[in-house]
């Protein structure tokens, strides 16, 4: 098994491949593999330490000398919680194992390596690779993603493009989401510190110039290239992604998107029957209207782990009607503490789209983005009805991720 050249993992992709280490609110260990001395990805692992926090870098024999006077030159505070091992064999098992370079997947030795890396993954830890986006994948790679991914970056914006991998062995605890950060997300790409554009938007901008720039190759007297230009800037601002101050109480539920409330209400869904393992249970739910000037990425509002994701076909009435409800919609299913949590991202009479990013068995924190709807569209929020009461009345204005909607009433 091999890898390639550590050098080809660009920041972005270091950031992304550093983030579960990054992201957790409490001390845990690392082990980095594959890093070299100055390279992105040992410098988004040494980012991500916190007090308490260990790293073990796992340098070649050749290098480790190399690797040990560049942890000393960034300070006591790097040098008192990295240390440097030659051999993977010496590691001890880590809550969060990251391959810093990304996986050749074109040898004999796949499986084996694989092995090895499980072996320094702690239960309920995390396995961290990346591998080139394009080209083939080894079946036992494949295999492993498709049983324990809960979480996938496609990093467009590294030479060579690369898919970032999450891989959670064994089922971690929903309470542990609580303190989770919100995850680092490369289809959000940053316009300014505070506002950011989803990939959507990026790839939708670039089509409308593309188009633009056809029309005017093709009927260069025309003006007809003008329309394509002057609706690039537009198509990309819906997909606009703003930060957002999620509220740090562990009772607050928050808006799943930007709007206005449609409705509140306390019904019985047959869709969810299987949720709470009885029938007839009653939920209260929080209906929120996306019109096509509002931002359309979604976020998750409660803290937990994500239990299922399913689709369900249906018409696409406008999303303000009572007709929606048998829209082409996508449930989110989120396990908390407190109780099952699940979102609906409903499509309209010009969403044709929903993008949910959501794997089974990934932690969402508060607040977290986790997908869109293009075009107008509609999210609504269920709660257990008995542990939860809202707090917005139908014509208020939310905002995603920040308005606190309703509130959990029990442990």
């Amino acid at each position: 098994m091999s890898l390639s050249p550590s050098s080809r993992v660009g920041e972005r992709a270091a950031r992304a491949i550093a983030d579960e280490f990054a992201r957790r609110g409490e001390p845990q260990t690392g082990l980095l593999v594959g890093a070299e001395a100055g390279s992105p990805a040992l410098a988004a692992a040494l980012d991500a330490l916190a007090p308490g926090d260990e790293l073990t870098i796992v340098a070649d024999p050749e290098s480790a000398a190399a690797m040990t006077e560049h942890l000393d030159a960034q300070g006591s505070w790097v040098a008192d919680r990295a240390k440097v091992v030659t051999a993977l064999a010496d590691a001890r098992p880590a809550d969060v194992v990251m391959v810093a370079a990304p996986v050749s997947t074109l040898d004999g030795e796949t499986a084996k390596y694989l092995e090895s890396l499980r072996a320094v993954v702690k239960e309920n830890g995390m396995l961290v690779l990346a591998v080139p986006a394009r080209g083939p994948v080894a079946f036992e790679l494949t295999d492993l993603i498709a049983e324990h991914g809960v979480a996938e970056d496609l990093v467009l914006r590294n030479r060579p493009p690369l898919r970032v991998h999450r891989l959670r062995f064994g089922v971690a605890p929903a309470a542990a989401a609580e303190k989770l950060t919100a995850a680092y997300r490369p289809s959000s790409v940053p316009v300014t510190g505070r506002m950011h554009i989803d990939s959507n938007g990026v790839a939708a901008g670039a089509i409308a110039l593309g188009a633009a720039v056809l029309l005017k190759r093709v009927r260069p007297k025309s003006k007809l290239w003008l329309v394509p230009a002057l609706a690039a800037a537009p198509v990309a601002a819906f997909f606009r992604d703003p930060e957002r101050s999620v509220p740090d109480e562990t009772d607050a539920v928050v808006a799943a998107s930007d709007g206005k409330v449609l409705s509140v209400e306390h019904l019985t869904d047959d869709r969810f029957g299987g949720l709470t393992g009885e029938a007839g249970t009653e939920w209260l739910r929080v209906a929120v209207f996306l019109s096509v000037l509002d931002v359309h990425v979604n976020r998750s509002p409660v803290a937990g782990r994500v239990v299922d994701v399913f689709r369900e076909s249906g018409g696409y009435a406008p999303a303000m009607k009572a007709a929606a409800e048998h829209n082409v919609a996508c449930y989110t299913v989120v396990e908390t503490p407190r109780g099952r949590a699940v979102v609906a991202q409903r499509t309209g009479l010009l969403a044709r789209r929903i993008v949910n990013r959501a794997k089974v068995g990934a932690l969402v924190a508060k607040g977290e983005r986790y997908g869109l709807i293009r075009f107008g569209s509609r999210t609504d929020i269920y709660l257990p009805a008995d542990r939860a009461e809202a707090l917005v009345a139908p014509g208020e204005r939310v905002v995603g991720g920040e308005t606190v909607v309703a509130r959990w009433t029990a442990e």
